[in-house]
Order: C-alpha cells, then sequence, then structure tokens
C-alpha cells in the first residue's frame, strides 16, 4: 500500500503550527515525519501521520486547506554517502525529488526518509531495479 503525505496549508505565525498538532492530539493521530518550509506562503506543512485519510478529514473540518499525495519512504544507509545509494538511481531515471525529510524512527543502522518525486512509478520501478529498500504502510504504527 502507498505511503500517504497530508500537507497543510498554514499562515507564518506564533502558534499555527501548534494549532494544526492540537487538531492531531484530541484525535489521537500520531506524527510520524514532519516537514515544514516558510519559503511559501503561506507555509506548507507536508507530514506522514498515523492516520492520514483520518487526519486529513479532521484537519478539513478544522477550516484549514488539505491536500494529501502518495510518497515513497526509503531507507538509506546511516552513514557518510548512504543518502547517494538512493538519489543517484533517481538521476538515472531522471526523477526530480520535489520533497524530502527524514522519518522520526530510525531502524537499526538505516535511516528512512519520506521523499516526494514528480514521477512516482519510475522512482518506484528504478528503487525497486537497484535493491533501494522501500517501506509501506507499516510505518504509520511504527
Amino acid at each position: 500500500m502507498p505511503i500517504t503525505q497530508v500537507s497543510v496549508a498554514v499562515e507564518n505565525q506564533p502558534g499555527r503550527l501548534s494549532d494544526v498538532c492540537d487538531v492531531l492530539e484530541k484525535e489521537e493521530i500520531n506524527i510520524k515525519a514532519i516537514m515544514a518550509s516558510s519559503v511559501m506562503t503561506p507555509v506548507q506543512v507536508h507530514m506522514i501521520v498515523s492516520e492520514p485519510e483520518r487526519a486529513a478529514n479532521v484537519l478539513r473540518t478544522g477550516g484549514y486547506n488539505v491536500s494529501i499525495k502518495e510518497v515513497i519512504a526509503v531507507s538509506t544507509p546511516d552513514h557518510p554517502g548512504g543518502l547517494n545509494a538512493v538519489l543517484r538511481p533517481l538521476i538515472e531515471a531522471n526523477v526530480n525529488i520535489e520533497t524530502l525529510y527524514p522519518f522520526i524512527n530510525l531502524r537499526g543502522d538505516e535511516a528512512i526518509i519520506i521523499m516526494e518525486v514528480d514521477k512516482i512509478q519510475e522512482a518506484k520501478e528504478v528503487l525497486k531495479k537497484h535493491w533501494v529498500k522501500t517501506h509501506s504502510t507499516e510505518i504509520y504504527k511504527s
């Protein structure tokens, strides 16, 4: 099953990110990975959460502008140059990474990263071909 990223638009003001977290906390939805960038207005907060569909629904009900998108969760060796084991095959396949951020939980000697890419099917195929370990919805429960 695919990994779903929940993205929320928030104003770049003190407390706005906390407001989003409050909504999720009240629903007992856990944030597993998060990335926010103040470069865009409004700020786009990208998250991997324990229950993405429900999170999107409760945030929309709360008046937030929410979008969802399939992303890829991959393991990278946790050593210098480990990320290039993932990046080089994507470069060869001409896949552009639009967003990249870490998953909060390390697994042994591997780091898990979340990647939003422009050509998801091509990315999945080339990563599989190069024996890059990808994750499914089991990460929602870790």
